[in-house]
């Protein structure tokens, strides 16, 4: 007897949403089932293009196609009004990074799922590399002991052209901070993954070289973990033409392990391609310092058998099917997309009062709706 066949629908036609509209193709127990945009004219042709239908409001869509799952794929300073909809209309829902640029639509978003008893996830699809799933193997296994040190280094460029793109970018009331917000969620995702809760963070941010946007497009963080354990963070888009992302975790054994994440240039959505596999860049467990050749062979070889950027987000979107199916928790919940608000959230409060921030954070006007124009808060 086959099984059930997910009614997907998308919300917001952007450059990533095409993304999940091959995945979704390629997911044999799914189908795109509607699509949604704040532009009509944009939804009809995105529609014409996978051959699915376009849908003027959100409610209707999710009670039309009967959606089991709505991914919401508008930019992120849009995310809590179609999101909160589609919970409200009764469907599960999956958001683009990060979960939103602020702390009170983080609530709002993972208040509207709790009320209707929907699954809500964020995505981070990086979860899935085979490196960095050995990271985390590893750590689970206890081959460093505890992690003692967590460092993430991001460093690339954002030229003039890519801010002039849409008129929300590079600003403070629309995109609600630079690459903090919008370039580093995916390894901060996975320092919080590897580490765990935080407990303090002091941080600073700087605008190096793009005196053409309000918000920063440089900052660096120290963490405290709840653990003991602490961390660092590098983030830049002032880094020309783009290097690489890195996450490192080092253990209390004196072990290191790590992954790069993105090397060669950065990838933009609909623009670049992952112009290099990831691979695990540092190992030192005893016993196994001489696997990073092999691994590195076997997933550069991997990398090539199928487009990276369509496939880590299917194995992603068949996690959270999975988790209806088996009524769980999808591999990157809601929680732990806020937890990713709540990091870059601190930086920039630390920075404006240059003082350490303790966890949890607590909701502050002007802080959480981001309502300043400058970088003096």
């Amino acid at each position: 007897m086959p099984g059930k066949i997910y009614n997907i629908s998308i919300a917001g036609c952007g450059k990533v949403a095409h993304i999940h509209a091959r995945a979704i193709k390629n997911i044999p127990n799914a189908r795109l089932a509607g699509v949604w945009s704040r532009t009509p004219a944009t939804a009809k042709g995105f529609a014409a293009a996978y051959k699915t239908k376009p849908y003027s409001g959100i409610k209707q869509m999710v009670l039309e196609n009967e959606s089991d799952l709505v991914i919401i794929c508008t930019p992120h300073p849009f995310h809590r009004q179609p999101a909160v909809e589609a919970a409200e209309a009764g469907a599960n829902v999956l958001v683009e990074k990060p979960l939103a640029s602020d702390l009170q639509d983080c609530d709002a978003i993972i208040n509207a799922c709790k009320v209707r008893y929907g699954k809500l996830g964020v995505i981070s699809q990086r979860r899935w590399y085979e490196p960095v799933r050995r990271v985390r193997e590893a750590i689970d296994a206890g081959k460093i002991g505890k992690p003692a040190l967590g460092a993430v280094t991001l460093l690339g460029w954002r030229d003039k052209m890519y801010y002039d793109a849409d008129a929300w970018r590079g600003t403070w009331k629309q995109e609600g901070g630079g690459v903090l917000v919008n370039q580093s969620p995916h390894q901060l995702d996975l320092l919080l993954w590897f580490m765990g809760e935080v407990d303090e963070v002091y941080g600073i941010w700087k605008n190096l070289n793009h005196p053409y946007i309000e918000v920063d497009d440089t900052a660096l963080a120290i963490v405290k973990f709840k653990s003991g354990a602490i961390g660092n963070i590098l983030v830049s888009n002032s880094q020309k033409p783009g290097i690489y992302g890195k996450v490192h975790v080092h253990g209390e054994n004196g072990s290191s392990i790590g992954v790069q994440t993105d090397g060669g240039a950065m990838f933009i959505a609909g623009m670049t391609g992952v112009a290099q596999p990831p691979v695990n860049d540092l190992w030192s467990v005893p016993g196994e310092e001489e696997m990073l050749k092999k691994w590195i062979k076997e997933d550069t070889e991997s990398f090539g058998k199928h487009d990276p950027v369509d496939y880590y987000m299917q194995c992603q979107i068949e996690d959270f099917l999975s988790a209806i199916e088996e009524e769980r928790e999808p591999a990157v919940s809601g929680d732990d997309g806020r937890r990713v608000v709540e990091l870059f959230t601190s930086i920039y409060k630390s920075a404006r009062d240059n003082a350490p921030v303790r966890f949890p954070l607590k909701h502050e006007p002007g802080l959480d709706g981001r309502q300043k124009l400058t970088g003096n808060w």
